[in-house]
């Protein structure tokens, strides 16, 4: 249990690699909803153009 503590305090340096890993964390859930919200635009945006494609074709 000993050996887990001192990995948390991470030789004294925990008040800075703690912090930088949870920025990193929050930035890669960031860059991923940004990506999705993305890709769900497109994804509407691609509908919209396929369907007014499709309503032209049949006129």
């Amino acid at each position: 249990m000993e050996n887990l503590a001192q990995y948390f305090q991470m030789g004294g340096y925990a008040a800075f690699v703690w912090p930088a890993y949870g920025l990193g964390l929050i930035g890669l859930v960031g860059v991923l909803w940004l990506s999705l919200k993305s890709w769900k635009d497109a994804e509407q945006e691609f509908s919209g153009l396929k369907s007014s494609r499709d309503d032209g074709a049949s006129s």
